[in-house]
């Protein structure tokens, strides 16, 4: 099947109000400009020294996500060439990436990555400490930078119910937020989880971004 194709199947079976992330990491930019052709306009990219050279490759008009662990000294480059950053995953990098897009003169979304996968490599706030930082204050004070959801990666486990909790988890972090201290926030509106294999659960649990590649591009090219 054709990445056209791939695109066209998936859309078809996302609910209204569900956008699609495709995850172009690792694949060459020809077969970004397919998906284009193909409608695409959202594309999540993980590492910046890919980020940087793909961008200024391709039309203006795609909606830029960085998904992947942005390292404290790529943040200055990965702000000038992003829309949204969506792994921001400590306050440290929030702060920094806040700075950043001042000092570019932009706005830039954010994402807070959740940690609720029962694997230690996986970062991100755990749900308790960022109710706990939310309750405090902490996520205030930002001039350059809108906080408009969460985000956060299910464990890689076969097991549908362990996957279905921990969406589930995310999705009561998200409304205590909404109706806490993100109340007065009306960006405060996405959920971004839900890749190729468990993007059917997490748009259950009301996901509004899924980040698919495998299921789009095919096998990554390393």
């Amino acid at each position: 099947m054709s990445i056209s194709n791939n695109i066209k199947e998936i859309e078809a079976q996302l609910p209204q109000g569900v956008r699609l992330v495709a995850v172009s990491k690792f694949h060459p930019v020809e077969a970004l400009e397919q998906a284009y052709k193909a409608g695409q306009r959202v594309f999540g990219e993980s590492r910046a020294q890919e980020l940087v050279v793909k961008v200024p490759q391709l039309p203006n008009d795609i909606e830029w996500h960085f998904i992947g662990h942005l390292q404290t000294n790529k943040a200055r480059q990965v702000v000038q060439y992003v829309n949204v950053i969506e792994s921001v995953d400590s306050l440290k990098l929030l702060r920094l990436i806040d700075a950043e897009a001042a000092r570019a003169d932009r706005t830039i979304d954010v994402l807070l990555q959740l940690h609720v996968a029962q694997e230690e490599a996986k970062s991100g706030f755990l749900p308790k400490e960022l109710l706990e930082c939310a309750a405090k204050g902490e996520l205030d004070g930002l001039t350059n930078t809108r906080i408009c959801g969460l985000m956060a990666m299910a464990t890689f486990t076969d097991d549908e119910e362990q996957i279905d909790s921990e969406f589930a988890t995310v999705k009561e972090t998200f409304d205590a937020l909404k109706g806490g201290a993100m109340s007065g926030n009306s960006n405060f509106k996405e959920i971004s989880m839900g890749m190729s294999d468990d993007w059917h659960i997490a748009v259950k649990h009301g996901s509004t971004l899924v980040r698919i590649g495998t299921a789009i591009f095919g096998a990554r090219e390393y």
